[in-house]
């Protein structure tokens, strides 16, 4: 069990999603939660079930997979509470946070956020507290606080580097470029993407490399550099693909789609009916609406 825990954090963070999905679910099944009690304190201070479900949410999430996503984070925390677990209800709070982050869904991630931090600060975890931070400041952003929400993006990555944890950075530092695209602060954007590859370069963590080619590529649109932009969304769809990371497929592919929509209609249309067309489950979360309403627009 301990084994598969330390491999399938390396794999998710990694964005080997195929095979962090193996490794999640042999791990879920040797868990036992009465047996395996004590390795909340003999391995990482938090309990393997939990850190198993939280995952298993970040990956199903990012495979196409949005509903079974959300019913694993809830599994994380219900197991958390009944544990009565400080650590790993923060680190369960978290990862739920994180999945209504990917999900696009800001009131509940900055409620989740919100209680991350609460919880975090009360029992001095300062490595949550940096990670529900940066969440809660996009989440403020996405509900029409640009300005606060991008001061605490940079107080929570300004901690996380200063404790020396870069777990999670590139995907903290994507937010901080998505928030600067929607204040329209193009330059900053891609200071916070450059910084990101390069971390994802030192580090391998790649779990959120295919969002910061897209979101470099949205900067450059806003940018008025359309050839740029076009490069990057199709380097954006290259690393999904080879992640069989879906979700991001379908974000970078929607991109491309907008930036094809007046002069190739066609290749527009085909791109992202074939992104679409692979979802069986979150019909209604709001990526899948958005490209259906642009698949409506491209017909």
């Amino acid at each position: 069990l301990q084994a598969r825990h330390a491999q399938w954090t390396a794999l998710v963070a990694e964005g080997e999603l195929v095979a962090a999905r193996t490794c999640l679910e042999e791990g879920m099944a040797l868990y036992d939660r009465e047996k395996h009690s004590s390795h909340t304190y003999a391995y990482g201070g938090h309990d393997p079930g939990v850190c198993c479900k939280a995952f298993s949410g970040l990956a199903l999430w990012a495979l196409g997979y949005p509903d079974q996503a959300l019913t694993a984070s809830r599994d994380a925390l219900a197991l958390a509470r009944e544990l009565s677990h400080p650590f790993s209800v923060a680190q369960a709070q978290f990862y739920a946070a994180m999945v209504h982050q990917l999900r696009r869904e800001a009131p509940a991630a900055r409620e989740h956020a919100h209680e991350t931090i609460a919880l975090t600060h009360d029992q001095g975890f300062a490595f949550f507290l940096s990670l529900g931070e940066v969440v809660h400041g996009w989440a403020l952003a996405e509900l029409d606080q640009a300005d606060q929400g991008m001061t605490e993006i940079r107080k929570g990555l300004g901690a996380m580097k200063a404790m020396g944890t870069r777990f999670l950075l590139p995907h903290g530092l994507a937010l901080l470029a998505e928030v600067s695209h929607g204040a329209g602060l193009p330059d900053e954007g891609l200071a916070a993407v450059a910084e990101g590859l390069e971390e994802v370069r030192r580090s391998g963590q790649s779990f959120s490399e295919s969002e910061l080619h897209r979101l470099k590529g949205e900067l450059h649109v806003l940018r008025l550099e359309p050839d740029e932009a076009e490069a990057c969304f199709h380097e954006a769809i290259a690393v999904a693909r080879r992640q069989s990371a879906r979700s991001f497929e379908l974000r970078a592919a929607m991109s491309l789609a907008r930036l094809w929509q007046r002069q190739h209609q066609g290749r527009a249309r085909r791109l992202l009916e074939a992104a679409y067309g692979w979802f069986s489950e979150g019909l209604d979360t709001t990526d899948l609406r958005e490209a259906r309403a642009r698949l409506a627009d491209l017909s």
